[in-house]
């Protein structure tokens, strides 16, 4: 977007000559081409990794919150075992252990 507003500046400040106007609108669009790009194949892609890797990490620190609490509350470890696989996908919970 920045690249499109200096292409569009710098093609309105030479109004008074006709042969500049092209030059500057050239350098607006490639400067829109350029941001698009990057949007849709670099940072949008970069940012749902991201996101998912902040769910599973959010999901990884509740697990251990339920666990210390479940131990400082004096539960029985099958129990704890239990109420811990319920964090884990359902296809994972039998590589857990029992």
């Amino acid at each position: 977007m920045v690249e499109t507003l200096i292409g569009l500046v710098q093609m309105l400040s030479n109004l008074s000559d006709p042969s500049k106007i092209g030059a500057g609108m050239a350098g607006a669009l490639v400067g829109t081409f350029y941001g698009a790009f990057a949007a849709n194949m670099l940072f949008m892609p970069m940012a749902g990794k991201l996101d998912v890797r902040a769910k599973q990490e959010y999901l990884l620190r509740e697990l251990m919150i339920a666990g210390i609490i479940a131990i400082q509350s004096g539960e029985k470890p099958q129990l704890i075992r239990e109420k811990l696989k319920g964090f884990v996908a359902p296809a994972l919970r039998e590589s857990v252990g029992s």
